[in-house]
């Protein structure tokens, strides 16, 4: 009912129809929950799961499943109202609408398949020859060039002639080289984007997000000082440029690096006297984070950083061929690239909705924390030069390295659930020449061992399967087959199972090992093992262990050793 109905029907005094600010209830009574519910319901599944004792209290569940970026970032496990408080959440929201499905063709058919085939924009590399963009239409089809020179900038303007370029046409100098003015004065005069801030060849080193946001406006920043006093405005030398942000498969950090991103350039805008241009941004997923083993994990990979870049606000969105680690990517690996983009744009509709993230309390939160600290690092970089970036850069790979090498970074297929039996796809030439998040674990995978290892199993398949499984994909993550024992009733049954093997690995429960542990180890070593592993935290007189948490990577080397 209306106000006016309400007047109208006789009341002599209408009632507010507006709800208070945060009153509207969508739950029934017995379905609200307070944060001390939760914290309830949380910490029994951690205390079944021994990452909790009984003497913790509920709250420690905050600590225990918070996540902790390579920055120092605090994810918090639980989105609530109050990560807002303080926050200036209103920001600048992203682009809204599709984006632009950006390919890296090859070649002239290449070009044109793409095109034909969805895309709705070329990135050439450096030194493609200009001839790649034969039948191009160029009034319709933005093309954007890489570290380009003033003469191949003109060389290109003239390939223009009396074509109006498509909206998005960039020059593509580096602004962080020695032609960005030269090049942005062109491109202006042109009526096109003119110069790249590219932050992925340090993200593709090793950088985190932080860094990676603080090298870029470190770079934008340059430029700006070198446009100006060439004498654009601060609005003119921004509305020039493009900024290429890596976009990975952990979806909320790149999510909110997009968005922090366009405030931080707005802040820098602001700072420096002017209105601030809207932020284009072209996301490229990220070649580090892929795998040459179990390639087609990359398709997921590649869907989850292009969908988190959508909803990010990426103006354009490029997705890194699945099979490029193993060499030129095929037609296939093209197609399916090209498609990843168009399925989120047409069937998901990803591109529907102005900043899907925004209000979300945990993104909100994240988007201003990795703002403030990429804010920060801005300084220090300004402040400290570029060797120590370079210096801060090889602590968070080091730190990185060490999660990687421990499984508390999972990748899917390499070091989680190998397929030492898969088939890979032949492809010509190199794979990119990046070092991959996983590349320890696939050198072990490029020489896999001779010898297997035999898995003594303790007790009946029941009793044996976590651990057995556990230690035969922690040995295939690093190029070793097993060879199992079965169930069995005892220490006899498992040495009449044992092949010689030069290593055992033992696995069963903790009773089996209490009982009979000790005394298969004895007789392990007696019929030939000369390396004894047990799988779990026990100590039974065995050479060594392994279990979740441990450095998977040292371990599998001392495995290697003894089987060499």
């Amino acid at each position: 009912m209306t106000r006016e109905q309400q007047v109208e029907g006789g009341l002599e005094e209408p009632t507010e129809l507006e709800p208070e600010q945060g009153s509207l209830a969508l739950a029934d009574p017995e379905d609200r929950h307070t944060r001390a519910d939760w914290e309830a319901a949380a910490a029994g599944v951690l205390r079944k799961a021994r990452r909790l004792s009984d003497d913790d209290p509920d709250d420690a569940v905050w600590s225990e499943l918070a996540h902790e970026t390579l920055d120092g970032i605090r994810v918090t496990p639980l989105g609530t109202p109050d990560l807002l408080d303080g926050l200036a959440t209103e920001g600048r929201p992203g682009r809204r609408g599709d984006w632009d499905v950006r390919t890296r063709p090859a070649d002239n058919e290449q070009v044109l398949g793409d095109l034909d085939a969805g895309a709705t924009s070329v990135w050439l590399a450096p030194d493609a020859d200009l001839a790649l963009l034969d039948g191009v239409m160029l009034d319709l089809a933005p093309v954007v060039l890489t570290a380009t020179t003033p003469d191949r900038a003109r060389a290109f303007l003239d390939l223009l002639g009396d074509t109006t370029p498509a909206a998005g046409t960039n020059l593509g100098a580096d602004a962080a080289g020695d032609h960005a003015v030269e090049v942005a004065e062109l491109a202006r005069e042109a009526g096109v984007l003119g110069v790249v801030v590219d932050a992925t060849p340090v993200h593709e080193q090793g950088a985190s997000d932080v860094q990676e946001l603080g090298h870029a406006l470190a770079v934008a920043a340059a430029y700006l000082r070198a446009a100006t006093a060439a004498g654009l405005t601060v609005e003119q030398a921004a509305g020039l440029v493009e900024f290429r942000l890596a976009a990975t498969d952990e979806q909320f950090a790149t999510i909110a690096k997009l968005r922090a991103a366009r405030r931080l350039w707005a802040r820098m805008q602001e700072l420096s006297g002017a209105e601030p241009v809207a932020m284009r941004i072209h996301a490229v997923t990220s070649r580090v984070m892929l795998s040459k083993y179990d390639p087609w994990v990359n398709m997921l990979r590649g869907t989850v950083a292009a969908f988190a870049a959508g909803v990010g606000g990426a103006d354009a969105v490029t997705v890194i061929e699945f099979d490029s680690p193993l060499g030129t990517p095929d037609a296939f690996g093209r197609r399916i690239a090209r498609n990843t983009s168009l399925l989120l744009l047409a069937e998901a509709h990803v591109g529907a909705v102005s900043d899907p993230a925004g209000g979300a309390y945990a993104v909100e939160k994240l988007t201003d924390d990795l703002a403030a600290a990429a804010w920060e690092e801005l300084g220090r970089i300004e402040a400290d030069g570029v060797e120590a970036f370079k210096e801060r850069i090889a602590e968070v790979v080091t730190r990185r390295d060490a999660e990687v090498a421990s499984r508390q970074r999972p990748l899917t297929g390499l070091t989680e659930f190998p397929d030492l039996a898969e088939t890979l796809p032949e492809r010509a030439g190199d794979g990119d020449d990046v070092r991959r998040y996983g590349a320890a674990f696939e050198a072990l995978r490029d020489e896999p061992a001779a010898t297997p290892v035999f898995l003594a199993t303790l007790g009946t398949v029941a009793a044996h399967t976590a651990r057995a499984t556990f230690a035969a994909n922690l040995l295939a993550a690093g190029g070793i087959a097993v060879e199992q024992a079965g169930p069995t009733a005892g220490v006899a049954e498992v040495v009449a199972a044992y092949d010689g093997q030069p290593v055992a690995c033992l696995c069963g429960t903790d009773a089996a090992y209490a009982e009979w542990g000790a005394e298969l180890v004895e007789a392990l070593r007696e019929a030939g093992a000369r390396h004894v592993v047990v799988a779990g935290k026990v100590d039974i007189g065995a050479d060594d262990r392994c279990f979740a948490g441990m450095d998977a990577l040292e371990f599998l080397h001392r495995t290697r050793e003894v089987l060499a």
